[in-house]
């Protein structure tokens, strides 16, 4: 097949837009608490409400999409991430706030099951590999740019009394009290051009291959029956869990223990936590190719623990520089934990990827646990769960074995050759 470069632009811009669309929570967090004064389990049910839309809207997706294929599926998630945007802008409440962020989260979960197979047929097979970690690299921009987008919109619309068009129009949609309300605004538009976009274009026809389909419930509850996969289960759930426990609540630890802004200083660092989390996974793939995966995670897991550890009993500067090195030393438990899974069962493999996808839910409880404890315990002191997770993924490395091991560059043989 003739490879549609168009279509490979087009899909970067989807991975871009779901990433900026989804990882700006953790900034917003402070915001939210303070006016509409939730506790913290209240405010730990905002992520949940996405992430639990992965686990309702990924089934029903890929049975969608032998139906209505991938046009008419990317465009109805943009219309109800769109829909859930504007939700949000037009009634800023707690309650619209949670239905906003499922109907988000819907649109995104959408989005996650056409992608992938559009890119391995548009970009060409020989050049998915490439076209897959570029579009991660991309997403992880994105999580970079978010919070740096919505503290720059909060800081515009502080000084700016609506001289410009613009901004004279978002003072007059957005109320005093609650600037971070115009992100919302911004993301309504973009879905709302996503869709036009999309509308326009011309698809090409997507094959699934075995690997992408989803299996019998009797494959399922084959792969449940083995020990080695609910392991692994455990091990991604605990993964997404412990990044978006992380991300969501730093702002909210550095506003709460050291008073630092978290309109500016905290989205900064949130945005700086996913900035090195995309540069550790350029460095992740570099050293998966001269150490095995399983030594790669023990060290970047042990590393990770004593950069949390710094984070939550050091001082202010010392926080604002551990808990983004907490992101880089993360950066490889994904990739690392999916890849020694698939490579510890030998066949069902696309039934068990769809089952690690599903672990993401990770992400939907870990957070509101932390909110629990912190209500109960302090912030801190919920925020220690962490250790539960990480220790569960540092186990990975020890106890994991798998079929292939990733493939090593041996660098002696290489120098004596040359």
């Amino acid at each position: 097949m003739k490879r549609n470069y168009y279509i490979v632009a087009l899909i970067m811009l989807v991975f871009f837009v779901i990433s900026f669309l989804t990882n700006v929570i953790g900034p917003l967090i402070p915001d939210i608490i303070k006016v509409f004064k939730l506790s913290y389990t209240l405010a730990g049910v905002l992520p949940l409400a996405f992430f639990i839309a992965y686990g309702v809207m990924s089934v029903p997706s890929a049975m969608m999409l032998e139906t209505f294929k991938e046009k008419k599926i990317m465009v109805a998630a943009f219309i109800v991430a769109f829909l859930g945007s504007l939700l949000l802008a037009m009634v800023p409440n707690y309650m619209s706030a949670i239905v906003s962020l499922f109907l988000i989260g819907c649109g995104m979960a959408m989005l996650q099951v056409v992608i992938n197979p559009l890119l391995r047929t548009s970009g060409g097979e020989e050049n998915y590999a490439f076209t897959a970690v570029l579009a991660q690299l991309i997403f992880g921009l994105a999580s970079f740019l978010s919070p740096l987008v919505y503290s720059y919109m909060v800081k515009a619309l502080k000084e700016d009394q609506g001289d410009s068009g613009v901004m004279s129009l978002l003072h007059s949609l957005v109320p005093a009290n609650l600037p971070w309300i115009s992100l919302y605004w911004l993301f309504a538009v973009i879905c709302l051009a996503m869709v036009v976009i999309l509308a326009l274009t011309k698809f090409p026809k997507v094959e699934l291959k075995d690997d992408e389909r989803s299996g019998s419930i009797q494959t399922y509850l084959s792969l449940f029956k083995q020990p080695i996969v609910v392991m692994f289960l455990i091990a991604m759930f605990c993964y997404v869990g412990t990044e978006q426990g992380i991300a969501n609540w730093i702002s909210q630890f550095l506003s709460t223990y050291h008073g630092l802004d978290p309109q500016t200083i905290g989205a900064n660092t949130v945005a700086y936590f996913w900035g090195l989390m995309t540069a550790g996974g350029v460095v992740g793939l570099l050293l998966l190719k001269v150490i095995d995966s399983r030594k790669v995670l023990i060290v970047f897991t042990l590393l990770a623990l004593v950069c949390l550890t710094a984070a939550f009993f050091g001082s202010a500067n010392v926080a604002l520089i551990a808990f983004p090195l907490v992101g880089f030393f993360a950066s490889v438990m994904y990739p690392i934990i999916f890849s020694l899974a698939l490579n510890s069962v030998d066949k069902e493999h696309g039934s068990l990827a769809g089952l690690m996808v599903t672990a993401i839910i990770g992400g939907a409880i870990i957070p509101p646990v932390i909110g629990l404890l912190g209500d109960a315990f302090g912030l801190r002191a919920g925020m220690f769960f962490l250790y539960i997770t990480l220790g569960y993924i540092f186990s990975v490395g020890f106890w994991a074995r798998p079929l292939i091991t990733n493939k090593l560059i041996d660098i002696k043989k290489k120098a004596i050759n040359e």
